[in-house]
């Protein structure tokens, strides 16, 4: 790995595991890092853009946000030049979770939103996270920074907005948590996926996908929505298919 780094200026590292599955964990995911870490120490890389994620945390109970605080460590340790980006949730065309939304507003009868809705996120752009990214790796010494959108949302409104976009019939109703991930896990049956953790849940309804810096990113997830309405939702999006396939 060190002699496939040889001579590389910038190390942009965006790999990780959305959940654990089969043989692939979070642990080992960390594991994986830290050797990609080691490797671009050999090699003399000149600086890494690790992407993050908002609110780590070593002390989580939540394997993804204690995962990627440990390695934000191990980053910082390194010796090498760093940037630390930490966006929240990524929209875009081909992401899993707004269009997956959009696609059970436009299919199911019914849709269970988890507690009481009022939780928030603060969605980015997949090509403003890209922009952060590059810019950070040509910015002057080491940094650590949110990439996140200027809008902030609690669930049931990005579930209006989506709704509105694709103007969904279906039926919104709240749900307790463990009602909501029980649908969630024998919608996933059908679909051959994992819709929704209870860790991803509980990351979600602990408010840990907001950020309290000003907005990095500029692009409107209203806007987006609006602009891309007639695709938005159209099929699903496999996480498994799309990361564990064999």
């Amino acid at each position: 790995m060190a002699e496939s780094l040889a001579g590389v200026s910038v190390l942009y590292n965006t790999y990780w595991i959305r959940f654990g599955h089969g043989k692939q964990t979070h642990d080992l995911a960390v594991a994986n890092t830290r050797s990609l870490i080691r490797a671009a120490q050999m090699a003399g890389v000149g600086r890494i853009v690790h992407i993050s994620i908002t609110n780590p945390d070593p002390a989580s109970d939540l394997p993804y946000f204690r995962g990627k605080a440990l390695l934000e460590e191990d980053v910082r340790t390194s010796g090498i030049s760093y940037a630390i980006v930490r966006p929240t949730v990524i929209f875009g065309k081909e992401d899993i979770l707004i269009n997956n939304i959009a696609f059970l507003l436009r299919k199911a009868p019914v849709f269970l939103a988890p507690g009481d809705g009022r939780y928030r996120l603060q969605p980015v752009f997949a090509e403003d996270v890209a922009a952060i990214a590059v810019g950070a790796a040509h910015a002057t010494g080491d940094l650590v920074m949110d990439a996140v959108g200027p809008e902030i949302f609690s669930f049931d409104e990005l579930l209006s907005l989506i709704a509105r976009t694709v103007g969904s019939r279906t039926i919104r109703v709240h749900a307790p948590s463990r009602i909501a991930l029980l649908a969630a896990r024998m919608l996933g049956t059908v679909l051959g996926d994992v819709l929704l953790t209870a860790d991803e849940l509980a990351g979600l309804m602990t408010n840990l996908l907001i950020s309290n810096s000003p907005p990095t990113g500029s692009t409107l997830l209203s806007s987006w929505l609006m602009e891309n309405a007639a695709t938005v939702g159209t099929s699903y999006s496999s996480e498994l298919q799309r990361h564990f396939a064999a």
